[in-house]
């Protein structure tokens, strides 16, 4: 199927994949000219843009990984049901577990919260959900900013609300993970999430539009609402535990784009990502999206995680072992593929990428 067919929902409901992935591109290229301002100086870049994060190199051996990253269109289903104590959560999550791609431990946290308008229990609930974050992660919130912005925000009922969090780590130089030592043959290890985790909901909110959000849903074993707004996994702590353990070629965190993700790991090596998802693995949110959306296998897989959160790649003789890790520390977890000469990811018989 072509690419267009592929992404054929998401784009209709507002998310071109293929065209985001152009932008991002496009603002790489401009934004690493800067790079050239810190030639020969401390702090001087040690990753080219298009990884999980930035990287700049402190010297001693040492790299700071940086990323930012926020909830996106879930906090529209928050507002709608009036809960905001998980959205912090998913805030973390998406900064914390894309700095761990990098074998980076996150240390330090910023938050930016945009308010329509001044709301103390509205605040007080998202800031519950940071700090659950936070503590999770092993990391700290040493600042941020609020903005009253309701000129530029208009949620639901009053309840406008943006968050996004700004993240630092820290990696010895030796033991960074970039996925430039991966190989034809390597295993990959995917662990669970807990559902949608804070991607592709432009899409899922499209599809649920109507439907009641507080009415338990029998196949679900709990409301639409509820599972719609679990939050993100965070899956610090037992990488850094495997990390220091194993050897670890590769960490791919699944948000947008799903399973494409993985290419970011080769670059334009030739390599390819063989997933075998387990049968009836995924939670059983994903099989509500896709009867009620009508959509494809192949839109699914370009747009949802499928119910893994997490992609670890190393080398086969350690992915039993892995898996022991992960599931010790209460993360199911399983092989899910394999590395093979080639280009792209392929899960099951469709091409993501």
């Amino acid at each position: 199927m072509d690419e267009g067919a592929r992404e054929g929902a998401y784009a209709r409901a507002g998310v071109d994949v293929a065209k985001v992935r152009a932008i991002q591109g496009s603002l790489a290229a401009v934004l690493a000219s800067t790079f050239r301002t810190r030639r020969g100086k401390f702090g001087k870049p040690a990753l080219a843009i298009g990884h999980y994060g930035g990287l700049i190199d402190i010297g001693g051996g040492r790299l700071l990984s940086l990323h930012t990253d926020g909830v996106g269109t879930k906090v529209l289903l928050a507002q709608e049901m009036r809960k905001f104590d998980t959205v912090g959560i998913d805030c973390v999550a998406m900064t914390v577990n894309d700095l761990i791609c990098l074998g980076s431990e996150p240390v330090a946290l910023l938050d930016y919260m945009a308010l329509e308008r001044e709301d103390d229990a509205l605040v007080a609930q998202l800031s519950r959900g940071l700090v659950a974050g936070a503590q999770d992660a092993g990391a700290a919130i040493v600042g941020g900013e609020t903005a009253i912005v309701g000129d530029l925000l208009k949620g639901v009922d009053g309840y406008g609300f943006d968050l996004v969090s700004m993240g630092v780590g820290v990696v010895k130089a030796a033991s960074l993970v970039d996925g430039g030592s991966i190989r034809a043959g390597d295993a990959v290890v995917g662990v669970a999430s807990s559902g949608l985790h804070s991607n592709g909901y432009t899409l899922a909110r499209r599809i649920v539009k109507g439907m009641p959000m507080d009415e338990p849903v029998e196949e679900l074993g709990e409301t639409l609402g509820e599972a719609l707004l679990k939050p993100t996994r965070i899956y610090v702590r037992p990488t850094l535990r495997a990390l220091k353990r194993r050897e670890v070629h590769g960490i791919a965190h699944i948000t947008g784009g799903a399973f494409a993700k993985l290419t970011r790991l080769v670059g334009e090596r030739r390599l390819e990502f063989s997933i075998e998802l387990p049968a009836g693995g995924a939670p059983p949110i994903f099989g509500l999206l896709q009867r009620e959306g009508r959509l494809s296998d192949s839109e699914m897989l370009s747009t949802f995680n499928m119910g893994v959160g997490l992609c670890v790649v190393a080398p086969p003789a350690e992915a039993e072992a892995l898996v022991r890790d992960y599931r010790r520390a209460g993360f199911e977890a399983g092989r899910v593929g394999t590395v093979k000469r080639g280009r792209g990811v392929v899960v099951g018989a469709t091409r993501v990428a």
